[in-house]
This record gives structure tokens, sequence and C-alpha cells, in this order.
């Protein structure tokens, strides 16, 4: 059964752990309507107190001290039903967004590429707000209120057939009401989400791109585009303002009026001799309690059906099936499931936005274990998507990919993956500390393993002389160091995590000519004895490659060493050469 359908009983899966408090915060609430309803009746004998027949009974003293009491009762009543409502909410808000977080997580590359970042955090933020919202407290106050009408109904009767009668007819017109307001309380306020997101998307992107917004000047556009859809949230909230508003007003008329009513009859059965003035008056605060339960639970229903559109969306969301990852309990799990050799058959692939261009067509290589292979070509020609697919990024649309003989889709993802260590070009930073980062590559490490990791990186001595060390805090993305460092760093990560395969995409297209000197030979004695694809722009830094694959148009053009190709006429790795070398 899925967890959401957009309908909100199937948010019930999530109450399993907090059954109990919900079913202690249900008996409050329950408990707290039913002794609201005894002050009525109290009010009633007081008044009746001063009448020769009344004062038979109770005095106005004794009467005074009951209502007294009764009101510290449900005082200390409604102090636990809030105290479990707001845990139960609490426990489920933390329970879904971490549920739909992991779910997000497990998604896989390709579902990123085509969302937004800040969607995805205002499903989180703002439609998970919701649903607690509704789950925690509409749903808890409509059984209050459900509560409260079913006891005031029942002793509303007893007081005056006649006078309940009346109250009754209310109910099918409120009840038509509500259901002609709130189909478009939920088109509107799932609209009202949407927008709100599309404003948190405009916050990530622009945040995330600060440095560009400055650079160009854009801060008064990018002021002007959040205020145009801020507009637009304000829009859609006055039209969501304005139904709402309408409903209250609608509702509003036919309580009080029903309440004028009962009041102009009462007093005509009191005439009569049929009540009694205290029968009357709490009768009429009765009536006051049904209809504000009336009313509350329309307005109730409009608030659950606000939140019935965040439920769809998450519905949505989580049924995109996830990749098939595993958790990674000690490095032992994965050691030794591959040997570094790699195979692709046929391999061909298209971007899921782009399905009418292939980004790689029918490529075959066998790469022996150990081998260090340069993949390298024009701009476009397929290299970084060619990596993506041998990190198991991407699943091929045709062929296969080989590890040590056997088909990738053979071996547990995790387990795969925990095999290669990447260092791209374009690399983030966590914006933790140093050391956070690094043992990102093995959490499992030591701080001596990290230092090591972080001295053949040529790394260890700028780190050192940071005033906070390998606790200095890198700032969001790594700001607050050098593109150098920040390069050195992904490397120490990558040697720290001690690969079968290594995957090196322009690694050290960052550091200046000394530091690139240094880290290149750490490099070097890295991939020893590891099958390693570097990808490289720069050729002067691929001689040394067993072999160079160059691509052109998702192709596989040519393959051969360095000598090899500059030997061979007409050759595109030697033109491109040339080219650089002009």
């Amino acid at each position: 059964m899925k967890i959401f359908d957009g309908n909100l009983m199937h948010l019930w899966s999530f109450f399993k752990p907090y059954r109990l408090q919900m079913l202690k915060g249900s008996l409050f609430v329950l408990i707290n309507s039913a002794v609201g309803m005894v002050f009525p009746f109290l009010l009633k004998l007081l008044i009746d107190s001063q009448t020769a027949e009344g004062a038979k009974h109770f005095s106005a003293a004794e009467l005074l001290i009951g209502m007294i009491l009764l009101v510290v009762i449900q005082a200390g009543i409604n102090y636990w039903r809030l105290y479990y409502v707001i845990i139960v909410g609490d426990n489920l808000m933390a329970d879904l967004r971490t549920n739909i977080f992991s779910h997000i997580v497990k998604l896989p590359l390709e579902f990123f590429n085509q969302s937004r970042v800040g969607e995805l955090v205002s499903r989180i933020q703002n439609d998970v707000g919701l649903i607690q919202e509704s789950v925690s407290i509409a749903l808890t106050d409509m059984l209050r209120n459900i509560g409260t009408l079913l006891i005031a109904t029942t002793l509303a009767f007893t007081l005056s057939i006649e006078l309940a009668g009346l109250i009754l007819v209310l109910l099918p017109v409120i009840a038509i009401i509500a259901r002609f307001f709130n189909k478009s309380i939920h088109d509107i306020s799932r609209e009202l989400q949407d927008k709100v997101a599309e404003s948190n998307i405009i916050l990530n992107e622009v945040f995330g791109s600060i440095s560009n917004v400055k650079t160009f000047t854009n801060e008064w556009y990018e002021i002007e585009r959040f205020r145009q859809h801020m507009n637009q949230v304000v829009a859609t909230a006055k039209k969501s303002a304005h139904v709402r508003s309408m409903l209250g007003a609608a509702l509003f008329l036919i309580v009080f009026g029903a309440i004028i009513l009962i009041a102009w009859l009462g007093m005509t059965l009191m005439k009569q001799g049929e009540i009694s003035h205290g029968d009357l008056l709490a009768f009429i605060i009765y009536a006051v309690y049904i209809t504000s339960s009336l009313n509350g639970m329309a307005d109730l229903l409009s608030r659950i059906q606000r939140s019935l559109g965040a439920t769809q969306r998450i519905s949505e969301l989580l049924q995109i099936p996830t990749e098939k990852v595993q958790k990674i309990e000690s490095s032992l799990e994965s050691d030794e499931i591959i040997d570094g050799g790699v195979e692709l058959k046929g391999l061909s692939f298209s971007y899921p936005t782009n399905r009418s261009q292939q980004a790689l067509r029918d490529i075959s290589l066998k790469i022996v274990a150990g081998e260090r292979v340069a993949i390298v070509g024009p701009s476009g020609a397929g290299k970084s998507t060619l990596l993506a697919m041998l990190s198991m990024l991407y699943k091929p649309d045709e062929g296969m990919i080989l590890f040590t003989k056997r088909n990738s889709e053979d071996f547990p993802l995790s387990a795969l993956r925990s095999q290669f260590a990447i260092v791209p070009q374009d690399l983030q930073l966590f914006g933790g500390t140093i050391k956070e980062n690094i043992i990102y590559g093995n959490l499992m490490a030591t701080m001596e393993q990290v230092m090591k990791a972080a001295r053949e990186a040529c790394a260890h001595e700028f780190i050192s002389a940071l005033p906070d060390g390998y606790l200095t805090v890198v700032g969001d993305r790594g700001t607050r160091l050098s593109g150098g460092q920040r390069q050195r760093i992904a490397i120490a990560r990558a040697i720290l995590r001690d690969p079968k395969i290594l995957i090196l995409d322009e690694a050290t297209s960052a550091l200046d000519m000394e530091s690139e000197f240094l880290v290149q030979t750490a490099i070097t004695n890295l991939m020893k004895s590891r099958t390693s694809f570097v990808v490289a722009h720069r050729l002067s830094t691929v001689h040394g490659a067993d072999r160079i694959v160059v691509l052109k148009n998702g192709s596989i053009a040519e393959v051969g060493n360095h000598q090899q190709l500059m030997d061979t006429d007409q050759s595109l790795y030697k033109r491109l050469m040339e080219f650089q070398l002009a």
C-alpha cells in the first residue's frame, strides 16, 4: 500500500509509533468536551437556585464553588490535551520529513537533473508543515467539535425538544455550504503552494549563485524577480482569503441567525411555562456550542482541504521509483567484489530530457585491471557522460557494463559504487569542517588516516597553517578556500577512499603550477595498481596514459597510446594536440 495517494487517511501508517500518545490525546479531547458540557448545566442550576423550587437542591455558594472546581479541572485536561497533540504533531512532522528526504536522496541522478532544489525543499518544509497542521491540529479539533456537537445536542434535547429540532435543521444547510466551498479552497490552496515553491526556487538559485549575481550586478534584477513572485503569492492568497471569508460569513449569518431565532422561540416557551429561565439560558449556551462546533468543523474541513494538495504532491514524489541502494555497514562488505577490470559492450545512452539525441553511441571497450585510460575529445563529445555511466549514475539504454567479467546489474549498487572515487572538475565541498569533507570518502577512517591522505594530496601543509587546522569551517560549498585548496581536499577525500577504480575529471585544473606538480605526483602514486579513467582537456597531461580513448559525437573515434595516435595520419587526437600547441 502506498503511503500517500492524495488521501489523508493513508497518513495513519505514520501514527503507529505514537498511537498510545494519540489515544491519550483523543481521550483528553473527548473528556474535555464532556466536562465542558457540565458548565451550562451548573449555570442553569445557579439561575434556578434563585427561585424557591431551585433553592431546595443546591445553594448559590455550593454551585459557584462547583463551577470554580470545574474550570480548574478543565484547565488541567486542556493541558494534557494540547501536550499530546503537540507531541504527536511534532513527531509526525519529523518522521514525514525524514521519510521524504530519505526517498529523495535515493532517487536516480536523472531525477535531480530535471528538478529544482527550491521545489524539493518546499515539498519537505512547506507541504509537510501543512500536513502537520491538518493531522495534529485540525483532526484533533475535529474530534473535539464532533464530541461537543454530540454531547451538546443530546443535552439540548433533554431541555427542549422543540428548540433542539430547530438546531437539527441547520445540519444539512451547513453541510451543503461547506461542500460548495471546499472544492474551490482545495484548488486555490494547491495553486498557492505551487507559487510558494516557485519563490523558494528563486531563493536557492540566487543564494547558490550569489557570486554570479554580484559579478553581473544583477541584485536589483533578482529583487524584482522575487518581488513579482511574491506578488503572485499574495494574489493567490487573496483568492484563498476571499473564498474562505465568504464561507465564514455565510456560516456566521446562519449560526447567529439561528441563535436569535432560538432566543425568540425560547422566550415564547418560557412565557408558556414549558421551560425555566435556567433551562433557556443553558439551552442558548448549548446552542452556541453546537453552532460553534458546526462552524468550526466547516473551517477545519477547509484547512484539511488545503493540505490535500500538499499530500498529493508528496504522493507523486514518493511514487517515483528509487535506486536500490544499500547501507554499507563496514568496508569489508564491499572489499574485493571487483578487481578493477571493466568492459563496455555496445553502450548507448540518451538523457531523458533529450531522447532524440544520443549522448553515447555503441561504445565498446575493454580495460584490464590497473590500466590508466585517458578520455579526450572535443567539447560535447560525451566524456563526462561516459564517466557518469562508468560510476553507475545512469543506466544504459542499450548494451551493458561489466566489472570483473560480471554484469553491473549483478552487483549490489551501493557496494559497487563504494569501489569508485571521483574527483570532478566542478567540485563542491560541504559547508562543514575540512576534516568532515575529507572523511566523507571513508566515514570509518581515523584522524591519522585523514592526515595521511591530506599529506599525499599536498594539502596537510596549508591545512595546518589555518588557525583551526582540520576543524576549519570551509563555508558554503567551500567558499572560504581557494580553488586549488578545494581541489586538494577533494583529492585527499579520494585517496582516503582507497578505491579500485579512480575517476579524475580535470582533477588538477584549479591548481597553480607548483601545486599541480605536487598533486600530479600524488595522483600518479594513487593510480598505481588501480584502474584509472582520466578526462583531460589539456592533452599535455595524458601522455603517460596506457591508452587514450578519443570520443567524437558520442562515439569512439580512435584508441591508442600517445605515440600511436600522433603517428597516425588524419588522427583526431593529433589535430587536437596541434591545435592546443599552436
